[in-house]
């Protein structure tokens, strides 16, 4: 029996168009996984700084600034931005209050981030942590 004429060579272009056709979406989806992921260690330890250095300040005009710089140190640790990425900063200096901080990022998916992220050009992810100020802090 002879093959037929023509069918050398197909066996390798049809593994080379379905590696392509579904290598390419899968790298895209881990790629964008990674952002994510990245975004989320950010914002997470962006809100732990914060607040530790507003529950640490003298006064809270201090605290609100050595948190903003806190917060944009640890998302830079990330590769990240932060323009007004510290969204919430609430609570008093008092012993035993609590201050709770909020921090939000947008993460920006090419393609399919507007689709994604409701129309706001990305995903958001957002973490928020509650830090106790220290009861044997001295009267101020």
């Amino acid at each position: 029996m002879r093959r037929p004429a023509g069918d050398d060579g197909n066996a390798v272009v049809e593994f080379s168009t379905l590696a392509v056709l579904l290598m390419v979406p899968l790298v895209y989806i881990l790629l964008s996984v990674f952002e994510v992921q990245r975004a989320s260690f950010g914002v997470t330890e962006a809100a732990r700084q914060a607040g530790r250095a507003y529950a640490t300040a003298d006064d809270p005009a201090q605290g609100r600034a050595r948190a903003a710089a806190a917060a944009a140190l640890a998302m830079r640790d990330q590769g990240l931005e932060c323009r007004g990425c510290l969204t919430g900063l609430t609570g008093s200096l008092q012993a035993d209050a609590q201050v709770t901080t909020t921090v939000e990022h947008f993460v920006r998916l090419p393609l399919l981030g507007s689709v994604l992220g409701g129309g706001r050009g990305g995903i958001p992810v957002d973490a928020t942590h509650v830090e106790v100020v220290d009861r044997f802090r001295s009267a101020r």
